[in-house]
């Protein structure tokens, strides 16, 4: 199966649960996006590499590529390998030179690791369509509609105390389909994951 190249486009924190991060890939060569929510020190681990913030002492993932040098094998890609029931899984590829050896993860250990290690990060066509948001379906909009989008938005905040994914469920697949194209137009990608997987059920 053809594997798909994927790039760390942002990381911010959750707006619905505390002590989350979205983790947003992106696939090289095209428009979709694959947000995945994930922990606080994951999401520090993640930060820290990425911008080059050397801590006074090594964290786990460190301690992880220290043990490796030692051991004399490396990583040589990341792989988001599945996406059960709403959860994804990963592998780290690992080699000592002679053999390959596979180990399961967390995406977010797996990519916090294969940062270390300055390897590419990998997806599947089967996950990316079930779970991919496509930024070509954002639908440009005129200074009015966004002002009447907004007002719409503040309304339904104020009107409505139910958790996200209940008060998806009261629309239907168009409004759904509208509201994923706001959320994308916003750059939020953690509640267009929630909506994108409220479509999926349906389908």
């Amino acid at each position: 199966m053809e594997k798909i190249k994927l790039e760390i486009l942002g990381l911010s924190p959750s707006q619905s649960q505390t002590g989350s991060f979205a983790l947003v890939l992106g696939e090289e060569y095209g428009n979709r996006r694959l947000p995945i929510i994930i922990g606080m020190f994951e999401a520090q681990a993640i930060a820290i590499e990425i911008e080059k913030i050397v801590p006074n002492r090594p964290m786990t993932h460190d301690l992880f590529k220290s043990f490796a040098k030692n051991f004399h094998f490396s990583v040589t890609e990341i792989v988001i390998s599945e996406l059960r029931e709403g959860i994804f899984f990963a592998k780290v590829v690992c080699t000592d030179g002679l053999k390959e050896r596979i180990v399961d993860a967390r995406p977010s250990d797996a990519i916090a690791i294969g940062l270390r290690f300055n390897v590419p990060i990998y997806t599947f066509e089967t996950i990316l369509s079930e779970a991919g948001i496509v930024a070509s379906e954002i639908n440009p909009r005129d200074d009015d509609d966004d002002e009447e989008e907004n007002e719409e938005v503040v309304s339904r905040a104020g009107t409505s105390q139910k958790p996200l994914p209940e008060q998806l469920r009261d629309n239907n697949f168009d409004e759904l389909q509208r509201m994923l194209n706001e959320a994308l137009a916003h750059e939020e990608y953690e509640r267009a994951a929630k909506i994108r997987d409220e479509m999926s059920r349906r389908n």
